[in-house]
């Protein structure tokens, strides 16, 4: 772990291996007949000690001893007695520990012991135990998590903690234990701003210097990075929740079509936050409007595993369509959300368009809508207005130059750095550094370009790891495509087939084959409604819920394996077009994304009555219950899902059958 190779077991004679398991079995044999049978007898708790002795991994003997020591003490009120019965157990849990100093249940069972609080603890005594082990393996995990629950136990405060966290490093820059204890216990220090932890700025600074002597000390060793990684996380992520946007903006003023109005029953108010958050609903959250109240809206945290928590909130505006025919006007709203120890407002009008498409069919999807809008043709820059891209921004805080001359500082530090050019720290470090940067200083030049390289450098670079630098480009590249309109815009197009509208109705955002293989910055993006991501690697597609407003989705020749892996797309209720084409979905038995996902198997959905129907029509479901689960909930009208392994036939007549308002399947029209 952490760098440390492991060391080969010694061979043992044949002879003396296999008389110790004929021993082991009968002592485990014995074991189970007392532990069966609820006998608690010394001679039968002696059993117990002697095979901990040579196996402390078998969690029944502990369990076994536990039971034991409460029916052994039931009725017992001797301290003495009490006192002794509690050295042995603790003895036992010692001689376990010279056998197998990282046992989970032999520390388990210590922290079980002193937890009761029969009688006064020995804590001289436990931090002697805890500095002879910690001496023997100074990165014992094992021994710094019972250290925190004796220094709790016996309430030794934070700050005497924290120095012995920096007599172990001193001791040993490599402590990985130690440098990530210090970081849990300046975290609350500097939270609860204890006396002399006022002053974050001045505390960070101290420990960016400490961790540098780590880092050109040994720059092989991981310890220090990882220290490394947590300051910069406390110098550029905020701590507390903040809006960062929502759909519609502040002050947008929209224009809707008829058509989408007739259309919309519920009409969607997204807000997007830099981290989950909990607790938006009739209560904390107001409306202000002429003809909407409070109560017409539904508040919805967007998470995979249905959580209470998340960090995209949408307020569903129910009945819309009957708002918009009460008001000729058009409707006017500003909704006030208590959340994050603050208080959000976005105000934003809504009016009918009175330049509806002519010509085109109401119904919208009676020819084949084709993913032909080419990248290279020229696009208005108005299309995408400066109001749809208007994102939320928090007054600059006080504090925000030191931050910025810190990571200023750091970036130097390491372009300058004498340290091996192709250390994977240092390039990895280097880029985390140029992004944060990036994520705090709006404007003016970006790193982006540099960031990109330094992936680029690490993925070949770092082979067993290229999936997460993969990921990591995928964000940078992302983020640099979205960080401005001009950026955007070139990766426009007009879909002159779309027959729908609401906001946009002839743009398309393009991100095919940019080798992406993770979704990432959708709060800019809440807008879009036709979505192009084909011709890539995802895996996955998390984050897409926030997409709201989304008609057409192109998720065509990518890599994904599986009908779990899209489900973000179940919360997207305006989704008409759904292109899947030549994926792996059906191509592997193993779906390690399905108990992520809501499901009969997890308890976490009813199975829909369209599974019973189809059960009843003699038509196979065992193989396609996630098609089901998902399509289900949807009301598309156009899917493609030629070029899978799953698909076939049956799969054809199930999907069919699942989605009465299908007009389109793997480009033929539906009968």
């Amino acid at each position: 772990m952490h760098g440390r190779p492991r060391k080969a077991t010694k061979q043992e004679d044949p002879a003396a291996a296999a008389a110790k398991s004929a021993r082991l079995r009968e002592l485990q044999s014995q074991l189970l007949h007392f532990h069966h049978n609820r006998i608690y007898t010394k001679e039968a708790v002696s059993v117990s000690s002697k095979l901990l002795e040579i196996n402390p991994e078998i969690y029944t003997g502990w369990n076994y001893r536990k039971l034991a020591f409460q029916h052994n003490l039931k009725e017992v009120s001797d301290t003495d007695t009490i006192k002794s019965a509690i050295e042995d157990e603790l003895r036992m849990v010692e001689v376990a520990l010279r056998r197998n100093p990282k046992s989970y249940g032999a520390w388990y069972h210590r922290k079980w012991i002193l937890g009761q609080k029969l009688v006064p603890a020995n804590f001289d005594h436990e931090f002697r135990l805890l500095d002879m082990l910690l001496e023997a393996d100074a990165r014992n995990f094992h021994g710094w998590n019972y250290r925190r629950f004796i220094a709790r136990l016996k309430d030794v405060s934070e700050e005497e903690e924290l120095k012995f966290t920096m007599d172990m490093i001193n001791a040993n820059f490599s402590n990985y234990s130690a440098w990530h204890n210090r970081s849990m216990l300046l975290s609350k220090l500097l939270t609860k701003k204890v006396k002399g932890f006022h002053e974050e700025e001045s505390i960070l600074t101290d420990e960016f210097e400490l961790v540098r002597q780590a880092l050109f000390t040994d720059p092989s060793d991981q310890s220090g990075w990882f220290y490394h990684l947590w300051l910069l996380d406390q110098t550029s992520t905020p701590h507390k929740p903040h809006l960062v946007s929502s759909w519609p903006s502040d002050k947008l003023n929209i224009e809707i079509s008829s058509q989408f109005k007739e259309k919309c029953e519920r009409f969607p108010i997204i807000f997007c936050f830099n981290q989950q958050v909990d607790g938006i609903n009739l209560a904390t959250a107001t409306v202000n409007s002429k003809l909407v109240s409070s109560e017409h809206i539904t508040w919805k945290p967007l998470s995979a595993n249905n959580s209470t928590k998340s960090k995209i909130w949408v307020a569903f505006l129910e009945n819309f369509n009957k708002y918009c025919e009460n008001s000729e006007e058009g409707l006017s709203f500003e909704i006030s959300v208590h959340c994050c120890e603050s208080i959000v407002h976005l105000k934003f009008a809504m009016k009918l368009s009175h330049m509806d498409h002519q010509g085109k069919n109401r119904d919208g999807f009676e020819e084949l809508f084709l993913w032909d809008c080419p990248k290279s043709q020229e696009i208005n820059p108005y299309l995408v207005s400066s109001d749809q891209w208007r994102l939320r921004v928090e007054s600059v805080e006080e504090d925000a130059k030191w931050h910025l001359d810190t990571l200023s500082a750091e970036i130097a530090l390491f372009k300058m750095s004498e340290c091996d050019e192709d250390s994977k720290f240092v390039k990895l470090t280097l880029a985390r550094l140029l992004g944060a940067h990036n994520s705090i200083k709006s404007g003016g030049s970006s790193y982006f370009e540099e960031i990109l390289k330094l992936y680029d450098d690490l993925i070949k670079l770092d082979a067993p790891h290229y999936r997460y630098y993969r990921d990591e480009r995928s964000l940078v590249l992302l983020d640099q495509l979205t960080s401005s309109k001009d950026s955007l815009v070139e990766y426009s197009s007009r879909c002159e087939n779309s027959s729908f509208s609401c906001i946009n109705p002839q743009l398309c955002i393009n991100f095919s084959g940019l080798n992406l293989t993770r979704i990432g910055f959708v709060e800019r993006l809440l807008w879009v409604q036709i979505l192009d991501l084909s011709h890539n690697s995802l895996t996955s597609i998390s984050g897409l819920e926030a997409l709201q407003l989304l008609v057409c989705l192109n998720l065509s020749h990518n890599q994904i394996m599986s009908f779990t892996a899209v489900e973000p797309i179940k919360s997207l209720q305006s989704l008409k077009v759904l292109d899947l084409s030549f994926n792996e979905i059906g191509s592997h038995p193993v779906d390690t994304t399905r108990y992520l996902c809501s499901s009969p198997l997890s308890h976490t959905c009813d199975v829909p009555e369209a599974m019973e129907e189809l059960a009843k029509e003699n038509i196979q479901i065992g193989d396609f219950w996630e098609a089901i689960l998902l399509f289900k909930s949807l009301r598309l009208v156009q899917l493609d899902m030629q070029g899978n392994p799953v698909t076939n036939d049956r799969f054809r007549v199930l999907v069919e059958k699942v989605n009465p308002c299908l007009k389109w399947l793997d480009g033929k029209p539906v009968c």
